[in-house]
């Protein structure tokens, strides 16, 4: 496997990166996930529109544009003959001294990475078993906003659902509200809406979800950004996540109870998949 590092197309095992960079000793840093159908990354721009707001909110300087980051991604796929995949991109803030406290003149980390896109089957999609997590995630946190290189919390999630024998942990807030899971963001159906949780109460703006609205919008189906305690989403006409890896994932159970199927969530899907598939 061939690595993008700073600048150089290495082999994996030589794109070494130094033990005293903030992303491995503080989570100082970002990422963004993509899936990469027919050697294209799929809505590239957008993620690295967001990953700039991050560095921009983090202060850390990019060393390369987004236009090249993209030429960069083409190479990638390319060297590594990959034209279906998962990028990943990864922006430290670099290699620093011991201590919470940056250095001004620190020299950012970048990384991109290509892994085994999982398969995504239209007829018979994946569905996953949904619990609700313990752990909660800060309401009106601003760092939500970015996929920062610090999930703990996520992790966490992940796990105790594994424990659990579920796919996916359901996260709530410190207001007690429903906000996302741990690796993407959740949409409902209640009364032929398309809900979901606005952003500001915790959770990532995805950029799977704003494809989302956007073929809401197209298909004429009425959205509904709204606040939902997890009691009131156990009387959803449907649940499906959407996450980069996988589009959208609908939801089979929640907490152990079936959850009713919609046709929406189907429709919704192909779409979702027309889209990937275009040039």
């Amino acid at each position: 496997m061939i690595v993008f590092l700073n600048g150089q197309f290495l082999p994996e095992a030589q794109a070494v990166v130094s033990v005293n960079d903030r992303g491995f000793m503080y989570g100082d840093g970002l990422f963004e996930t993509m899936r990469v159908c027919g050697r294209r990354p799929f809505r590239m721009a957008q993620h690295l529109e967001r990953m700039t707001r991050g560095a921009d909110f983090l202060k850390i300087k990019c060393p390369f544009t987004p236009k090249e980051l993209q030429d960069f991604a083409g190479q990638l796929i390319g060297q590594n003959q990959m034209p279906e995949a998962v990028l990943r991109v990864t922006l430290t803030r670099g290699p620093g001294e011991r201590g919470y406290t940056p250095q001004i003149d620190s020299q950012p980390t970048v990384v991109m990475t290509l892994h085994t896109a999982p398969p995504m089957d239209v007829g018979n999609p994946v569905q996953w078993r949904l619990i609700t997590s313990s752990y909660r995630i800060p309401a009106g946190d601003p760092l939500s906003s970015f996929k920062t290189a610090n999930k703990l919390v996520h992790i966490m999630a992940r796990m105790e659902a594994v424990e659990k024998d579920a796919d996916e942990a359901l996260l709530v807030n410190t207001n007690g509200e429903v906000a996302e899971t741990a690796s993407g963001n959740l949409f409902w159906v209640y009364q032929d809406n398309i809900c979901t949780v606005p952003t500001g109460c915790g959770v990532l703006p995805g950029i799977t979800r704003s494809v989302v609205l956007e073929i809401c919008q197209t298909l004429g189906l009425p959205v509904n950004k709204c606040v939902i305690k997890p009691k009131a989403l156990r009387n959803s006409e449907g649940i499906f996540i959407t996450q980069s890896a996988l589009g959208i994932v609908p939801v089979a159970t929640l907490d152990g109870e079936p959850v009713a199927p919609s046709p929406l969530v189907g429709q919704i899907s192909r779409a979702y998949n027309e889209m990937l598939a275009q040039p």
